[in-house]
């Protein structure tokens, strides 16, 4: 197996063949180039210089390029837009980097059977686009919808906005077409909603960070249209009280989106944007039901009369689409606006609903004791959250204290019966936390998969596992 630690001969042989067997805008070796395909948005791990980075447009370029690779021994890194949070697309010194953006190609819109046909270079945002011209939707909303590509979203297992109600990528994946580290394509699941034929490939490849096969095409799950949602913003003097809310909530209806914000997230929103909420709040919570008419109004008083009985300092309602709009805008602000206050440190911790409560507990006993700060958003209708440390890059004792608050919110997690990623991915961030997580056999049937898969560990190696 490959070790990406390992030095490796400068690989001048594979370059010469990928140089006859590529297109030649397809294979970039310029050290300034490669430059900005070296790693993702993680602050904190560390990335290589690649040998080579390829851009393919054709899934026979991808087999090309891996069964080039799999011959002489060269790691490959799967890369999407580059959007990821856990280091997961950082490169390997003297591997190459398969960069999918050029296959950005919507190859089918089937309103019949509800489906879309994609490449995975496609942007989110343009597959919801060309879909609504269709009078359909693509459920899978992460807040970076505007620039992260589906097959990113495809190897994380990205969730987002609208994942309380409507699930995350995987729910919405119904086949692939994936080149195994040797060349080989394949192609699982299919365009039938229910299939049951054999093991289910395609919901192991979605999720797996790119070490098991690189995804050259997806066939994806649409949704008629729902109708303009009807909306909820709450104020509350604490977090626990929100969290009370928030179980509250999802114990009665099923929100089309459940989205919290803390104070430290509010006030950098508000202070970037000048968006008038509520300063001295402690949390705001976003609800939003897109049953429609009367069932719409009536899930609404209901998340209402929750908010109000939790403690709830405001509550109002909105049924005016540019004002609901105005609102969820603020949500998918909350990370940029916290990154314009200085570098950070992004977690993606989920733990049962019924445990949101102490999670915010946790994180605010682990600000306090490491003298950080720590802002708190994310997906409070599936538990899914993302505490983001603030931290000075230059000052070494800030980061260690950061890195530590960091570790202590993964173990806050999982000793509530959680998981240390609920939509980010492990990545390079945080695989020494996969054993702790999946325990030695359930991790000894991971590494299983792996070699079963990419016996020589080319793809993706260090990442995960």
């Amino acid at each position: 197996m490959v070790d990406p630690r390992r030095p490796r001969a400068d690989g001048s042989d594979v370059l010469d063949a990928l140089a006859r067997s590529l297109p030649s805008a397809a294979l970039l070796t310029d050290r300034d180039v490669m430059e900005s395909y070296r790693r993702d948005q993680a602050a904190l791990p560390g990335a290589g210089m690649p040998l080579a980075v390829v851009r393919p447009r054709l899934a026979a370029e991808v087999q090309t390029t891996l069964r080039i690779a799999s011959a002489g021994g060269v790691p490959v890194v799967p890369r999407g837009a580059g959007s990821g949070l856990s280091g997961g697309a950082n490169a390997v010194d003297g591997g190459l980097v398969l960069s999918l953006t050029a296959m950005d190609r919507v190859l089918q819109i089937d309103r019949a059977n509800l489906l879309a046909v994609v490449e995975p270079g496609v942007i989110n945002g343009d597959l919801s686009a060309a879909a609504a011209e269709r009078g359909l939707w693509y459920p899978p909303d992460p807040a970076s919808a505007g620039f992260s590509s589906i097959g990113g979203n495809i190897a994380t297992n990205a969730g987002g906005l609208c994942c309380a109600k409507y699930g995350v990528t995987r729910d919405s994946v119904l086949g692939l077409q994936v080149v195994l580290a040797d060349g080989s394509l394949i192609r699982t699941g299919g365009r039938t909603v229910k299939r049951v034929a054999g093991y289910d490939l395609t919901g192991l490849f979605v999720g797996s960070e790119g070490t098991l096969g690189v995804v050259t095409e997806a066939t994806l799950r649409l949704r008629p249209a729902p109708p303009p949602p009807a909306t909820l913003v709450a104020f509350f003097g604490d977090l626990k009280s929100a969290g009370t809310a928030i179980a509250e909530i999802t114990s009665e209806v099923v929100p089309s989106v459940l989205e919290l914000m803390d104070r430290h997230t509010v006030r950098a929103v508000d202070e970037w944007k000048h968006m008038d909420l509520d300063l001295d709040a402690a949390a705001m919570l976003i609800g939003r039901s897109d049953a429609g008419g009367e069932q719409a109004a009536n899930q609404i008083e209901r998340m209402a009369r929750a908010c109000t009985s939790a403690g709830a300092t405001l509550v109002a309602r909105s049924s005016d689409p540019m004002e609901a709009d105005l609102l969820m805008n603020a949500r998918r602000l909350a990370l940029p606006a916290l990154e314009r206050q200085g570098t950070i440190l992004l977690d993606d911790v989920a733990v049962p609903i019924g445990r949101i409560t102490e999670l915010f507990e946790a994180i605010e006993r682990i600000a306090a004791d490491h003298a950080v700060v720590i802002g708190t958003f994310g997906h409070a209708g599936d538990g899914n959250m993302h505490p983001t440390l603030v931290y000075d890059h230059r000052d070494p004792e800030h980061v260690a204290r950061a890195r530590a608050a960091f570790q202590d919110i993964l173990r806050a997690a999982v000793d509530l019966g959680g998981t240390i990623t609920g939509e980010h991915g492990v990545g390079l961030l945080k695989r020494p936390w996969l054993t702790e997580e999946l325990g030695d056999d359930g991790f000894r049937v991971h590494a299983a998969v792996k070699h079963a898969l990419d016996p020589e560990g080319i793809l993706n190696p260090g990442k995960v596992l």
